[in-house]
């Protein structure tokens, strides 16, 4: 199949597609370091380039996975055999003008706060610790401090998975607590237009650098991890608190499967050792989730995405308890 995918993408290569890779090792690619190889790794840079992808895989019938940063994904440790799209440095253009700030999807987050502050503009402070891009930040509205992206967005542009261009309203979007609409509906987001009120650059810089501060003295930040694995809610935060709390509080800090290991500074973390597999990561949150049903009743779940061989994403803790 691989040789099948190497000679129809040597000639989709001579087209309009951006920078095509073989065989490229997603271990380059997610904030977790941990992944085999893509058969197949594209770079667009433009949005017409993201449409000609999406619409030569249809005809090709070969399953697809578009990634940014890779900061909230753990790969499958015999990877992916399709085609990885990123959607990263290659388009991430931004434009200010007044209140109205314009990002493409690769846009890394915290260069985006940092340019709205010395814009003089407010609404992305809460942002500038988040290491993603624009585009996985507006799709699972993204944020911290209980807020989201979603507040700022005016419209959203996504390729969806038939290659045509949509504009949407943030209505459209339906963004709520950490999701939107388009989660699950193969729409790429290439663009996003966000109202951010003028402020002064002062006071908004104030809050960022206490923002970070506050995230060096908490998070671990010298070995790879994807932040935060299992996903808060508000009825598991009012009754028995947040999920690093609740597995500090069930003795796990500091367990250890192989090269994975629960963050002795933030028991919602797990980092790679050295060299963690996928099976590691997989095996450490079964058991953080069933030590902590056993001793609170409570079911923890994965706010990280777990990529199949095939291209299929879905939170982590469904594979993890599959791998029994």
């Amino acid at each position: 199949m691989l040789k099948l995918y190497k000679q129809q993408w040597h000639q989709i290569a001579l087209q309009d597609v951006g920078e095509v890779k073989f065989d490229e090792p997603l271990s380059r690619h997610n904030s977790w370091k941990i992944g085999g190889s893509a058969d197949i790794f594209v770079e667009p840079e433009t949005v017409d380039q993201v449409v000609n992808i999406v619409r030569t895989i249809n005809l090709q019938a070969i399953p697809l996975v578009v990634i940014g940063q890779g900061t909230n994904l753990l790969f499958d440790d015999s990877g992916i055999r399709g085609l990885v799209m990123k959607i990263g440095e290659r388009m991430a253009n931004v434009e200010i003008s007044g209140n109205s700030v314009s990002a493409e999807g690769g846009t890394w987050v915290p260069k985006l706060s940092r340019l709205t502050m010395q814009a003089g503009l407010s609404g992305l402070e809460h942002c500038i610790g988040i290491p993603g891009t624009v585009g996985g930040l507006v799709m699972m509205n993204g944020g911290s401090q209980r807020r989201g992206i979603g507040e700022n967005v005016i419209n959203v542009t996504v390729v969806d998975n038939l290659g045509q261009v949509h504009h949407l309203s943030q209505e459209e979007c339906e963004f709520s607590y950490r999701h939107s609409a388009l989660q699950g509906t193969g729409r790429i987001v290439v663009s996003v237009e966000l109202n951010c009120p003028k402020a002064d650059g002062r006071d908004v810089r104030r809050e960022m650098l206490a923002d970070l501060q506050a995230r060096r003295n908490k998070f671990p930040h010298k070995q790879p991890s994807c932040g935060s694995v299992f996903l808060s809610t508000a009825e598991m935060h009012a009754s028995v608190g947040p999920p690093g709390k609740i597995i500090e509080d069930s003795g796990l800090k500091g367990l250890r499967i192989g090269q994975a290991e629960v963050s002795r500074q933030h028991a919602n973390f797990i980092i790679n050792l050295g060299d963690a597999t996928a099976k590691d990561v997989l095996t450490l949150i079964r058991q953080i989730r069933a030590t902590v049903r056993e001793q609170i009743g409570f079911e923890l779940d994965c706010e990280v995405r777990y990529v199949s061989p095939d291209g299929c994403i879905y939170p982590a803790h469904l594979k993890a308890e599959d791998s029994v």
